[in-house]
């Protein structure tokens, strides 16, 4: 593998000395870019363009060489497990993902397979050993996927949903069914994790969307421990370097203590948080990702550098953070205010690792 030529993500991910804070935006690669929706008409459907490696590279690389991002994130989802899985998954216009199959019994669970990365998810792995060599050692790669909680909520609920009905009423009804999806969503998840670092991922993130909608018990139990067995079991070196580990759960704001103590490297952290409180709470265990709010940027160019000012005096000194959105960059930003936030970020953190790096 080519040499990394920036490895700033990697060096805040395990809190060693930067010249500058790292950046890079969830959805980087998306819909806010008029290349990306030329790319997803060619394909034909959203699903096309993820199990095509060439296209699925083409879009990972396109925020690259338009904005000096410290990372680039293989452009997937996180759906394609469960997909895997035999559920049949589907983009309905405006609608979003939908399963024909829900788990809804303990049968269907029995029945669910676990699947192998290198055969039925071979296109994603085949897309990381893409990009990885199209990126040439120029920043380093980042593998994800959903936590355990998050996948079983599409899982059992068919699509996406704002009650839980059926994923709470599993939940609270019937938990140890819960269990054991959550413990076979784990299984497949470490094997499809494992399986993209061998494929040449430097960094793994596990996003956890739907964590926030628990109670403060029940997300310890049914989501966080299950990204902590994630954590225990996943490759942590390779190419003789450390693989970090992000752990995100939206609307997690309140645990971040808890989150801590997972063995994860980085906390990411939404906008509902303050990074100096983050920081305090978590006692520098771990780095910390975010956590502008996405909707900043729809604002003029020196308001974002406003805001980028403070949350970067919000973090502090010193290193251990990476600049991010608090959540996913929105599908109608200005690409040219995305460029205003990236270069905000490296031109105004300088001062906060002066005479550390």
């Amino acid at each position: 593998m080519t040499t990394l030529k920036n490895d700033r993500y990697l060096r805040a991910a395990l809190r060693q000395p930067v010249d500058c804070t790292p950046v890079w935006m969830m959805r980087q690669a998306g819909r806010y870019l008029p290349e990306y929706k030329a790319t997803r008409e060619q394909a034909g459907s959203f699903m096309s363009l993820c199990s095509n490696p060439d296209l699925a590279c083409e879009v990972t690389l396109q925020p690259l060489r338009r904005f000096p991002l410290d990372a680039a994130i293989l452009f997937s989802d996180i759906l394609t497990v469960p997909d895997a899985m035999g559920l049949g998954l589907s983009f309905a216009a405006g609608e979003g993902p939908q399963f024909a199959r829900p788990v809804r019994s303990e049968a269907d669970i029995r029945q669910l397979p676990i699947p192998d990365p290198e055969t039925e998810l071979r296109y994603v792995m085949d897309a990381v050993r893409t990009i990885r060599r199209e990126l040439s050692g120029r920043v380093p790669l980042i593998g994800f996927c959903g936590s355990p909680w998050t996948i079983a909520t599409y899982m059992v609920e068919g699509s996406g949903s704002k009650e839980y009905a059926h994923v709470k009423g599993m939940l609270y009804g019937n938990p140890e069914a819960m269990h054991a999806l959550l413990a076979k969503i784990t299984e497949a998840s470490i094997q499809y994790l494992n399986a993209q670092v061998a494929a040449g991922a430097q960094a793994l993130m596990i996003f956890d969307t739907w964590g926030g909608v628990l109670t403060p018990s029940s997300y310890q139990e049914f989501s966080l421990a299950y990204m902590a067995k994630m954590v225990a079991n996943l490759t942590r070196e390779a190419d003789g370097r450390r693989v970090p580990v992000t752990l995100f759960t939206k609307g997690g704001g309140a645990w971040l203590d808890k989150m801590a103590e997972s063995g994860c490297d980085v906390l990411g952290v939404d906008w509902t948080c303050d990074l100096r409180d983050a920081r305090a709470r978590t006692q520098n265990k771990v780095a910390l990702q975010g956590n502008l709010d996405p909707s900043v940027l729809y604002a003029p160019p020196e308001k974002i550098r406003e805001h980028v000012g403070a949350m970067l005096a919000s973090y502090g000194q010193g290193p251990g953070h990476i600049a991010n959105l608090g959540h996913g960059i929105h599908q109608f930003v200005n690409p040219e205010h995305a460029a205003v936030f990236v270069d905000a970020v490296h031109e105004m953190s300088r001062g906060y690792h002066q005479g550390l790096a």
